[in-house]
């Protein structure tokens, strides 16, 4: 074999390999396809189009990795490597309580919005049949607010002593300009424990009140302590201090919120503060509360919550077989 042989083959391996390490660069870099979408409970009512959570997407073909749908029905599929759009998919859709569901789709640009019909509950007969009606239902929750009462007032004069027309020779404290001789007087003023001022002020009330000056603003804030101290460069000027006393105090608000009932499904919003949240009925006529508690947890109904992106929480509770609204 030649050298220019050997050198001709050593410069196609090498080309080769450059090729090879340029795809895998751009497998490796290339970001998958995602399709988004949202899972909704088939209706002639879109009121009723509840959303479906805990439903299992799959790719019939392996070509994407599983996913569940969450409170909220939405779901995100991640598609392997190197798909490109408009090519085929075969989509699966499966939940317990929903007839299974095979999507022949395109990889596409767009959002999936999938309907599943629900699976028909058997039928009792007449005599075995108790129906349990809902009526007058209401959603009680509590908030917490502060709320504060005025207990009085606190006033303290106090004094900067002070003689006008004395050279300051440089000797701290001066007046503005540097002048004249002059002093400091300060005030401060203890709420007492639990306690907080408000609206504190301090005013010069005696004196030449206009050769002053407040150094230290120690009271324009509320709390419990509050303090001030001022500067006087003529003769000695009064001053008073003053502030209201309140005492904070924090307590629980009860309020009623309506839910919104489609079908055999009521939903209903609460502020993100909300608490002990519970549920009070009517069932055959008889006024009944139930706590919702964290588990969402009721005798007859299933009940999911999501939260929003401002912390507000979506309640929506279906009710079991037997149970229907008035």
């Amino acid at each position: 074999m030649t050298g220019r042989r050997k050198i001709a083959i050593l410069l196609g391996a090498t080309a080769a390999l450059g090729i090879l390490m340029a795809v895998l660069i751009v497998i490796h870099r290339q970001k998958p396809i995602v399709i988004k979408g949202a899972i909704i409970r088939e209706d002639a009512d879109p009121r009723k189009e509840l959303p479906i959570a805990d439903v299992d997407i799959t790719e019939a073909n392996g070509l994407a990795s599983g996913a569940k749908s969450d409170s909220s029905g939405f779901f995100s599929l991640a598609l392997r490597p190197l798909l490109r759009r408009g090519r085929p998919i075969t989509l699966q859709f499966r939940h317990p309580d929903y007839q299974a569901l095979t999507l022949n789709e395109f990889i596409g640009d767009k959002i999936y919005i999938v309907r599943l019909v629900p699976i028909s509950r058997k039928t009792r007969s007449d005599s075995d049949h108790t129906e349990f009606v809902m009526g007058n239902v209401t959603v009680r929750y509590s908030i917490k607010t502060t709320t504060a009462a005025n207990i009085g007032s606190a006033v303290k004069t106090f004094q900067a002593v002070n003689t006008a027309n004395v050279p300051c020779k440089g000797q701290t404290p001066c007046s503005p300009d540097g002048k004249w001789k002059a002093a400091i007087g300060s005030a401060s003023l203890d709420a007492g424990p639990g306690n907080e001022f408000r609206n504190a002020r301090a005013s010069c009330i005696a004196g030449p009140c206009p050769f002053t000056r407040i150094t230290i603003d120690g009271f324009s804030r509320d709390g419990r302590n509050i303090n001030v101290s001022v500067l006087d460069w003529a003769d000695t000027a009064t001053f008073l201090l003053e502030a209201e006393v309140f005492h904070p105090m924090e307590s629980d608000i009860v309020r009623q919120s309506y839910p919104v009932i489609f079908g055999q499904t009521l939903n209903f919003t609460l502020p993100a503060a909300a608490e002990g949240v519970s549920i009070e009925a009517e069932i055959n006529g008889a006024p009944i509360v139930f706590p919702l508690g964290p588990d969402l947890y009721l005798s007859w109904a299933d009940c999911n919550a999501r939260v929003n992106s401002d912390q507000t929480k979506v309640y929506r509770c279906e009710l079991k077989p037997k149970y229907g609204f008035r």
